[in-house]
Order: structure tokens, then C-alpha cells, then sequence
């Protein structure tokens, strides 16, 4: 076009360029479709799974640790429910009728115990180097996708907001894990660790059965989650450190529990090894998960764009861009510190006392106002 051309060659050319950037238009319309595409090809492929991992559906699980022993009862036994009902705790027949069913409304000791669980929990949590936080309770769907779970389909366990690209969270492991989100960490700030307060909201689709009753399976709930941003090397020993810190938080309640090692067909997408905690619910008469932690490895991070510069680059005589190191990718690591509406179905169902009663364990007692025992009103 710059040469000497005559005036038809010229204007055959100039055709030739509007083709082109209009092919070019079609071209990139297409990449972003194919990108999109390939997208939700690569959420659907999970994480890698640890190799002590035991293979096969949940029955495959081996069991870790079994603390403490069921407590021993001379008296026939109530589930919370019922103690709930008795001691004025609970009312999930208005709930229903206000929000629809597994809603409750929490009154009188209840409320007090669940602000003391809440309190308590952060309390020691902090004492082992963490750092509070509360969290936004709505977030956007893309970081729902990054941290691996699904906001959209039959099945997820997301609350979408209608006409938005928002959802309610279902664990405070998704703001956290978002709030290093696009960024290169110095590798001296590694560990980080949170333990955040937050309301978590599940759809809890295809779930049914005795295994719902009560607080069991609830659509809202209010949580303590830890979460740790390590060194990749790091995070096994961090996984150990965090189931280690729920043993201690649900020893010192005096519940008897086991952790068990999960199967990997009941590992989520990002989970690379999960520890589930057990406890004894005696009114149910069985076990029931009150807790889990996970190693994520770097499945979130490369989602969420989190990485660490190694510090070995800072000490670099040289001076320059290019004698800076690599920057890798950080690991993810989140555990259920306290969640309290399975937390006081546990301690409701284990501390009842014949006359209908229920003792406080003690370590919560500073937490709500020195009670000692919650005892049946008198009508």
C-alpha cells in the first residue's frame, strides 16, 4: 500500500484489509467462546489426590484417632430437638413458616451459647497465631468457580442472587480465600493464617432423612474457619497443624469424637487430603461430621492468582528484573474451627442431665456470663 500502485490494484488491496478485519472480528469472537469453553472444561477436572489417600467411595475412609469415650447415661436419652423444645431453645415451626423449612429461630440460652462458642473459639484460635477476620457474605460468582465449587446447576449447594453475578457464600473459605486474590506476596509474610467469622447459607439440594432433623443440615448457620496460605512445601505439616488445633478445641469440650482419613470420591474438587472430625451425637445415636480440614495445594491458587516471591531472589547481588526468582504459587489450607448449630446439638445431646437440664461445659462459661447449666422454665 505504500508503493506505487495503480488506483484498482490500491483499491483491490483496501477490500483485502476490511475482509481481514473483519475476519479478525469473527476470529477473536470465537477465541472468547472456545476460552469460556475450555474454562468450565478445566473446573470440571479436580485436584490431584494425596498419596496416602485411601481409594473408593466414603466406606473406604480409614479412621485416624478415636478421642475420649461416649458419655454414659443412667437415664433414657433426648435428642436436641426435643431438649430444645423442653428448655425453650429453639423455634423452627415460626422459622418454617417465616423462611421455609431448615430455618430456626435461636432464643435464650441458645443465643447465649452460640455467642459464646463463637467467642470462645476465636479466643484460642488467635492464642496459635491467627488472625481475626469477618467477612463479606456475598461474593462474586467468579470467585466461587476459582475456589472450586460449582454456583450454578441441579445440584450446587450456592445461593445465586438472581439478575447479578453474586452469590451467598456457603463457608468463609471463599472470601478469604479471595482477599489475596491477583497478587504476589513477599515469601517473609508466609504463613498466613485467618480464622474468620461469618454466616454461611446452603441450599443443602438432595439432602433428606432423619439425617436432617433439627439443626443437623440447616440452610443458614454461623461458622469459624481457619485458613492458611503457605509455602508449598509447608502445607502437609500445616494440614496436620490444623486438624491438631480441632482435636484440641473439641478435646477440651470433653466430646468424644474420631477423625478419619476421607476416601477420594468424598473429596470436593479442590481437596488434595481432607480429615473429617466425627462427633458422638448420643441422641441421634451415631456420629456426625462436626468439622473437616483440607489441604488444597495449589488448586485455589492458580485460580485466584495468589503467589509468593521467593525471598532468595531479594538477596541477589545483581540488581534487576531479570535476576529476580520465579514466583510460585502459594498452597490453601482451610478447617472448621466451630460450627455451631452441629456444635450445640453435640453439647445439648452429651451434657443432658436426667432432670432435663444441661450443663455448660466449662471452658464456656467465662464466654456466657458465668452459666453454669440451662435449666427447664417453669411455666
Amino acid at each position: 500500500m505504500k508503493g506505487k500502485l495503480e488506483p484498482s490494484e490500491r483499491q483491490k488491496l483496501i477490500e483485502e484489509g476490511k475482509n481481514l478485519k473483519d475476519r479478525l472480528i469473527t476470529l477473536e469472537d470465537d477465541l472468547l467462546k472456545l476460552t469460556d469453553e475450555l474454562q468450565l472444561e478445566a473446573q470440571s477436572i479436580p485436584n490431584m489426590t494425596h498419596p496416602d489417600v485411601p481409594i473408593g467411595a466414603e466406606d473406604s475412609s480409614t479412621l485416624r484417632k478415636v478421642v475420649g469415650d461416649p458419655h454414659e447415661f443412667s437415664f433414657p436419652i433426648k435428642d436436641h430437638v426435643q431438649l430444645g423444645k423442653e428448655l425453650d431453645l429453639f423455634d423452627f415451626d415460626s422459622a418454617a413458616e417465616i423462611s421455609g423449612s431448615k430455618f430456626y429461630y435461636m432464643k435464650n440460652e441458645a443465643v447465649m451459647l452460640e455467642m459464646g462458642l463463637i467467642n470462645w473459639t476465636l479466643f484460642e484460635v488467635m492464642k496459635r497465631g491467627f488472625t481475626p477476620l469477618t467477612t463479606p457474605e456475598i461474593v462474586r460468582s467468579s470467585v466461587v468457580e476459582k475456589c472450586g465449587f460449582q454456583p450454578r446447576g441441579t445440584n450446587t449447594q450456592v445461593y445465586s442472587i438472581e439478575g447479578s453475578d453474586q452469590c451467598l457464600i456457603g463457608t468463609a473459605e471463599i472470601p478469604v480465600g479471595g482477599i489475596h486474590m491477583d497478587s504476589i506476596l513477599p515469601e517473609a509474610l508466609l504463613p498466613l493464617k485467618y480464622v474468620a467469622f461469618s454466616h454461611c447459607f446452603r441450599t443443602e439440594a438432595g439432602a433428606a432423612g432423619t439425617a436432617t432433623r433439627g439443626l443437623y443440615r440447616v440452610h443458614q448457620f454461623s461458622k469459624a474457619e481457619m485458613f492458611i496460605l503457605c509455602r508449598p512445601e509447608e502445607s502437609d505439616s500445616y494440614h496436620e497443624e490444623l486438624i491438631s488445633i480441632e482435636e484440641d478445641l473439641f478435646s477440651s469440650l470433653g466430646l468424644h469424637f474420631k477423625t478419619v482419613d476421607m476416601a477420594s470420591e468424598d473429596l470436593g474438587a479442590p481437596a488434595y487430603r481432607k480429615f473429617d472430625v466425627e462427633a458422638w451425637m448420643p441422641g441421634l445415636g451415631r456420629y456426625g461430621e462436626i468439622s473437616s480440614a483440607s489441604n488444597c495445594t495449589d488448586y485455589q491458587s492458580r485460580r485466584l492468582g495468589i503467589r509468593y516471591r521467593p525471598e532468595s531472589s531479594l538477596t541477589n547481588p545483581k540488581k534487576g528484573k531479570g535476576n529476580l526468582a520465579s514466583t510460585q504459587f502459594v498452597h490453601t489450607l482451610n478447617a472448621t474451627a466451630c460450627a455451631v448449630p452441629r456444635m450445640i446439638l453435640c453439647l445439648l445431646e452429651n451434657y443432658q442431665q436426667e432432670d432435663g437440664s444441661v450443663v455448660i461445659p466449662e471452658p464456656l462459661r467465662p464466654f456466657m456470663g458465668g452459666l453454669q447449666i440451662i435449666t427447664p422454665k417453669s411455666r
